[in-house]
């Protein structure tokens, strides 16, 4: 049962608009900003040209036609909208009983119903560290894997290696220039990085031409030349799988750009016998002037692979492995160009299938400072902000509570959950400056301010020991009460919604609203010690609370310490 919806679906089928179906309405009614005027709102705007009346007269029409019920307990017209008040107590009673019997499935749904989905994420590069500029693409992806999980789709998380270019045979050139194995093996990836920034500065054009065979040597299978590369492949998965597991990120699929170098033939025959592949000063393209872009360059004039080629055999790929509902591409909008031809080039080729792909663009992210990477090893490692948030955290806990138990483990999760927060808090689109006081303040819309919530709510749950509160009557709801049930009710649209806009952002700000609601009715309303009707309601209320964040918040990939 999805309470929300229920309640929708249930309001939309006592109302008749001829030549409107049900669904339509119930699509169309919205949650009110002044509660004051109802618990759902219809706009009638919509109707007023199948009806031939004006919206308020709509509205007044439908309000005398929709009786109280023991559901509905009143409808009114306003300016052309239809507002709905519910029953307070028959909201508060199923929506505490649903989050009493599903527990850490509330919320979810089988919406999915074994659909596939292939969220492309991350995207590390091989031989090189993850910076800052990598964090939103793994924690947005992440999210969106847990959340359409969480909806019933079977997921598939591909890390789409970067695995394929002439900086490979730099990188080997370097080793052997300058590398030592063993301090390679201790430096690990760090150690790589910079023999690839000592490339970059010092080499020749000695060294360049050398650099240019090892690559070649790569492609054309040479036994030394890949060892060093799946060395470097293995000392960079080893680095990142540590930085996926405290981000709580999950991959099913380590396929990269290397691993569709043999399968780009039948997409390039197929764009030659469609007549699609056009040449132009030496090099294969498909021309999309027409579509107001410029051409997808398809083969270099050496015969040369690109990235569209790549990601175009990419898709084949995953479509007929996967047979997807849809595809997600998690990548930052500066792609938005090289996404447009992309699926531009799959529509032209007749692929129904491209409709059901996605680029989901984010913003960019940068440090107060301004700090940013770039090719000279100036650069903000991502484990390194990591690790100052959860060495801050634990300085902040030691100083508020000095004896809590666990402290090390509880600033692990409160300072990885302020990283995940900060980059999922704001509209993906955006870009974000990341401040370390900023994500780890206690105040305001933060991860840390949920968590504390949550720890808030257990410390009542905790000092309820003994007392069987699972019977209540639901009292005369105490305004600060309704709004903590409202919040809990729209869990479930909320995790639909951020599914379908691709936008965990949604959840976050939900995470930050029902917090603030709660931590109201904390202040305002006795719990434990107020009368027995109204303190096992108010305990129950407080133990709904601190499910339901606790799913929201994991959705996002931050766990919820018991006590801070």
């Amino acid at each position: 049962m999805n309470v929300i919806m229920d309640y929708k679906k249930y309001i939309a089928e006592k109302i008749n608009v001829d030549g409107v179906t049900t669904a339509e309405i119930e699509a169309a009614i919205a949650l009110p900003p002044n509660t004051e005027m109802g618990d759902y709102a219809l706009p009638c705007f919509r109707f007023a040209k199948v009806m031939r009346k004006s919206p308020m007269a709509i509205a007044q029409e439908l309000a005398a036609t929709v009786k109280p019920d023991g559901v509905i307990a009143e409808a009114s017209a306003l300016n052309g909208y239809l507002n709905i008040k519910i029953d307070k107590a028959g909201l508060a009673k199923s929506t505490l009983e649903e989050i009493a019997q599903t527990g850490a499935s509330y919320g979810s749904s089988e919406t999915g119903n074994g659909k596939t989905v292939c969220i492309d994420y991350s995207s590390v590069n091989i031989a090189k560290p993850f910076h800052i500029g990598h964090l939103s693409t793994t924690v947005l992806g992440g999210a969106l894997y847990k959340i359409y999980n969480f909806l019933g789709y079977n997921v598939v998380g591909i890390n789409h290696l970067g695995d394929y270019g002439t900086q490979f045979g730099k990188l080997i050139c370097a080793y052997k220039h300058w590398g030592d194995k063993e301090e390679v093996e201790k430096g690990g990836i760090h150690a790589v990085n910079d023999l690839y920034v000592r490339f970059n500065n010092e080499a020749t054009e000695e060294m360049q031409a050398e650099a240019r065979e090892y690559f070649r040597l790569i492609e054309s299978g040479d036994k030394e030349a890949n060892e060093i590369f799946e060395w470097f492949k293995s000392l960079t998965l080893a680095y990142v799988n540590k930085i996926y597991e405290r981000l709580g990120v999950k991959f099913d699929s380590y396929n990269g750009e290397r691993f569709y170098s043999d399968k780009m033939q039948p997409v390039l025959d197929e764009l030659e016998e469609k007549g699609l592949l056009k040449t132009s000063e030496g090099a294969k393209i498909v021309d999309l002037e027409e579509f107001g872009m410029p051409p997808c360059l398809i083969l270099r004039s050496d015969g040369a692979s690109l990235y569209a080629t790549r990601d175009l055999a990419a898709a084949y790929y995953r479509k007929n492995t996967y047979d997807f509902y849809k595809c997600l591409y998690v990548v930052a909008y500066q792609q938005n160009l090289h996404f447009s031809q992309i699926f531009k080039v799959l529509e032209l080729l007749g692929k129904d299938w491209a409709k059901d792909m996605v680029h989901v663009a984010y913003g960019m992210v940068s440090l107060e400072d301004g700090a940013m990477s770039t090719r000279n090893g100036r650069v903000v490692w991502l484990e390194d902000v990591i690790e100052r948030c959860v060495e801050k955290a634990y300085a902040v806990i030691n100083d508020k509570n000095p004896a809590l138990e666990n402290k090390r483990e509880i600033a692990e999760k409160v300072g990885v959950g302020s990283v995940i927060f900060g980059a999922l808090y704001n509209n993906k689109i955006k870009d974000i400056t990341f401040s370390y006081d900023k994500v780890l303040s206690f105040e305001g819309e933060t991860g840390v301010y949920c968590q504390y919530t949550c720890a808030r709510a257990n410390s009542v749950l905790q000092k309820a020991v003994g007392i069987d509160y699972s019977k209540y009557e639901i009292p005369a709801l105490q305004p600060q009460e309704y709004e903590v049930v409202k919040a809990l009710a729209a869990f479930p649209d909320a995790v639909v919604d951020a599914a379908e806009k691709y936008e965990p952002s949604i959840i976050a700000r939900y995470a930050v609203d029902l917090s603030q609601k709660f931590n109201k009715f904390y202040f305002d309303c006795k719990i434990l010690t107020a009368e027995d009707g109204a303190r096992n309601f108010r305990i129950a209320l407080t133990e709904a609370t601190k499910q339901t964040l606790t799913n929201a918040l994991g959705l996002l990939g931050i766990g919820v310490p018991e006590k801070m």
